[in-house]
């Protein structure tokens, strides 16, 4: 219980600074507040309005913003979600352009499970969708999964993805981004061992962590220095009252937060305080750069404890991808499997996360797969999140994944498709 008391009172303490923006931005827009000619009353509103914003946004879950995208004909077309395969942990969910006819390129966009939701990749959508039709794993987050729904872990996300894979058929191209870049590997190896035919044509991973000890970064150190006692010691939580996941241990989308913020803190600070004054003087905008990146960042969800726990034991401490001995479902998973799919690795120079040489390691896997299916890249000055929504990935990372994407196009274009059922 007293993990239970604790995750209230985070989100105690979250509410209770939302009520004091909203209250603070009230009480300052007064009209007769107006009759003083002093700067406090225009301050006072503008720390109301960032910090009720600010604490409002860590509990809503943000929209795609995708409503319509240009095709070949010229003219905008709707774009609507809908669920592909629904699951108690995460859907597969499909931007359907209305009106427009079938991409030759399938693309499924396995998005991170590590604090932020799938929007995370709104940007990476956007760029990708006016060029191939695409899917996106959407997870859920663990404070709205009832207990009931049982345990949810790296093996369990693995056995997620093969299904996915399954679904879409062996003509889609799969692009992991960041976290699931070692388990998507380790999904495809999977099926080219137990179903072949429902291998994907290509395999791209961004900035994922196969070998984290290739190139050590504060992360890594973070995940060797650490005992797993003191993790779940000092992480975790139960969940609260509120939500329906209510008992369920989770590592929660606030204590994330607490520990993103403090790693950049003087960074934040001075954004946050920049935008106050900027919100006084009457320059700011509801979707000015600011609010576009701190509506997003702030945004977190809750990670089941099984799958935080076992991620750090296994990927990082004990290395059981990067030494090819991974298990799913009481089965060993041999990289070497992999034959006919292609993979291409994509790095950031300056990335601080996932430092250039974690994701390259994937190749040295790949024993049975020749060299010429083989590709990686590393971006120049790039950082953790230009390789997959900044600058670098506009202009020179995607032209290259969609590239290698073409150049990997060939083979049956028999889809296999199986019909979604919730477990």
């Amino acid at each position: 219980m007293r993990y239970m008391a604790t995750y209230d009172i985070y989100e105690s303490i979250r509410n209770t600074n939302q009520w004091m923006g909203a209250s603070a931005l009230a009480l300052a827009s007064y009209p007769a507040t107006g009759l003083i000619p002093n700067p406090f009353f225009q301050l006072m509103a503008a720390w109301g309005e960032v910090t009720e914003r600010s604490f409002a946004r860590m509990v809503a879950k943000p929209d795609w913003g995708i409503d319509s995208v240009v095709a070949e004909d010229g003219r905008d077309h709707v774009v609507t979600t809908e669920i592909a395969v629904k699951r108690p942990f995460g859907d597969l969910i499909h931007f359907d352009v209305a009106g427009r006819p079938a991409k030759s390129r399938r693309i499924m966009l396995v998005a991170p499970m590590s604090g932020h939701y799938a929007t995370l990749l709104r940007s990476t959508v956007a760029s990708l969708l006016p060029e191939a039709d695409i899917w996106v794993t959407d997870w859920h987050n663990a404070r709205d999964i009832p207990v009931s729904m049982g345990k949810f872990d790296i093996e369990d996300y693995t056995l997620y993805l093969m299904e996915f894979m399954r679904h879409l058929g062996s003509d889609t191209h799969v692009i992991a981004v960041c976290q699931p870049a070692p388990l998507a590997l380790a999904a495809t190896a999977y099926l080219a061992e137990l179903e072949p035919d429902a291998q994907p044509r290509s395999l791209t991973l961004i900035g994922g962590p196969i070998d984290p000890d290739a190139a050590p970064t504060d992360v890594t150190d973070f995940g060797r220095s650490v005992t797993m006692g003191q993790l779940e010691h000092l992480a975790l939580q139960r969940v609260g009252f509120k939500y329906p996941g209510v008992g369920r241990m989770v590592y929660p989308g606030l204590a994330q937060l607490s520990s993103f913020m403090s790693m950049n803190a003087e960074r934040h600070g001075k954004a946050f305080f920049d935008q106050i004054v900027k919100v006084a003087k009457g320059d700011g905008g509801d979707h000015d750069k600011h609010n576009k990146f701190y509506d997003e960042y702030l945004a977190v969800m809750d990670m089941t404890a099984e799958f935080y726990l076992s991620t750090v034991e296994r990927v990082f401490k004990e290395r059981e991808i990067a030494r090819n001995a991974f298990i799913v479902d009481g089965h060993q998973v041999d990289m070497g499997k992999i034959t006919s799919v292609a993979v291409k690795t994509v790095e950031g120079e300056k990335d601080d996360i996932s430092a250039p040489g974690q994701c390259l390691a994937a190749l040295e896997l790949l024993t049975g797969l020749p060299d010429s299916k083989k590709a990686s890249h590393v971006e120049p000055g790039a950082g953790h999140y230009g390789i997959f929504a900044g600058k670098s990935w506009r202009n020179n990372i995607r032209p290259l994944v969609l590239d290698f994407i073409d150049a990997n196009a060939g083979g049956p274009t028999t889809r296999k498709r199986r019909i979604a059922s919730v477990k």
